[in-house]
């Protein structure tokens, strides 16, 4: 019963966090990439940093921060790294962490994940980032931009997302 009143107070934060959205910014080049990755879907996340050189970035200027919907008994060294544990039945997020990451104005923040995931979907509408990538079958609210490719093809992706960039003149 919980469950259901924390996911339901989630998708009423998502609700909010989306009316208040400023897209100001919305058209600005990218000097700054973030990443909100599913840990279940890709666990390989040094992956990511291979994008700054694609896209003449920075490796500072490339963060990734993972999602576990269920934290493991395992000690881990990553700090970027958020679980269901982390989230109030009222839509918080307690986790310092977390928190400096959404907070932070990326440019491009791309969400990999697939799927309806509250908790994902709720970082996503709650972060300051002026372009949101996503991927189909989740809530399409609060994407810019959806990317219709295999997510497990990160391969695939990183061409496709370069083109779109280039497109919309987010590349120089």
């Amino acid at each position: 019963m919980f469950e259901r009143i924390k996911r339901r107070s989630l998708k009423k934060r998502i609700d909010n966090n989306l009316e208040e959205r400023d897209i100001s910014r919305i058209n600005s080049e990218m000097k700054t990439l973030g990443f909100l990755v599913d840990e279940g879907m890709l666990q390989e996340l040094e992956t990511f940093d291979s994008f700054a050189l694609d896209y003449k970035l920075q490796p500072k200027d490339v963060k990734v921060f993972s999602f576990q919907e269920v934290k493991k008994k395992q000690p881990s060294l990553r700090h970027n790294q958020v679980n269901n544990k982390d989230f109030t039945w009222k839509g918080e997020i307690h986790n310092q962490n977390a928190m400096e990451f959404l907070d932070r104005e990326f440019d491009v923040l791309v969400g990999y994940y697939s799927g309806k995931q509250e908790f994902l979907d709720l970082m996503i509408s709650r972060s300051k980032a002026a372009f949101k990538v996503g991927f189909p079958g989740g809530d399409e609210r609060l994407f810019d931009l959806i990317i219709a490719v295999d997510p497990k093809k990160i391969d695939d992706f990183r061409v496709e997302l370069k083109k779109y960039l280039r497109v919309l003149g987010k590349l120089a």
